[in-house]
């Protein structure tokens, strides 16, 4: 699914920004229809979890809201500037459970509970390609694993990137050939996404595109 600027906006993206930073509450209530399922999704593939990245996804237009008035009246797509926050929310979001987990580790175990209820057979799939997604991502840098998202699976592209994260475009472009050749090489060891071996030369190719296609079934589905 591919988003664009809000529907009901027939001005240029420039005038779509200007009201967002004058505090429109119909052009903000448009711009999270256009873009609530994409900041979800990258939420979704850097935690691995759909509640954080529902969290994610609020905090994320809650702080638009309250920086609305730092948001540049001119310039393209407001896409950018909402993942660049979703990220820095999904990085919080990883760290307060790894901070949970240790504190977990340390406590007694609970009982265990049976669970009843029903799992659809569509849910556990989904489950499990969440965690291909994430496991493969977590084998990335942080910056990596954040600018790979935002232009494999959020599709954005390197300009868009750098403005999402506030670094040069330059440091985009190496922070993804980097992913690319981690994600080849764990491709070639038969430990990548796509889970097998791919042909000589063909690894960085074969693992992003595993990866792209499991970003598309998620977008879709």
């Amino acid at each position: 699914m591919t988003e664009t600027e809000p529907a009901t906006d027939t001005d240029p993206p420039e005038s779509l920004r200007a009201r967002i930073r004058a505090g429109d509450r119909t052009a903000f209530a448009d711009l999270y229809d256009a873009y609530a399922r994409a900041v979800h999704n990258h939420a979704l593939r850097l935690t691995g979890d759909w509640s954080e990245a529902e969290e994610a996804m609020s905090e994320t237009f809650l702080a638009a809201w309250r920086t609305r008035e730092s948001v540049d009246p001119e310039g393209g797509s407001l896409k950018p500037w909402l993942l660049g926050i979703a990220t820095h929310k999904a990085h919080n979001a990883n760290r307060g459970r790894r901070r949970r987990l240790a504190f977990l580790a340390r406590s007694p175990k609970p009982r265990p509970v049976e669970d009843f209820a029903e799992e659809t057979a569509g849910r556990i799939d989904d489950a499990r390609r969440l965690a291909q997604v994430h496991e493969a991502l977590g084998r990335l840098r942080r910056q990596d694993r954040e600018v790979f998202a935002l232009c494999v699976a959020a599709g954005l592209d390197y300009r868009q990137a750098a403005e999402a994260l506030g670094i040069p475009v330059g440091t985009v472009r190496s922070r993804l050939s980097r992913a690319r050749a981690r994600l080849a090489r764990l491709a070639e060891q038969g430990s990548g996404p796509a889970g097998a071996e791919p042909p000589a030369g063909h690894g960085e190719k074969e693992s992003e595109a595993a990866l792209a296609a499991l970003f598309l079934r998620e977008e879709t589905s």
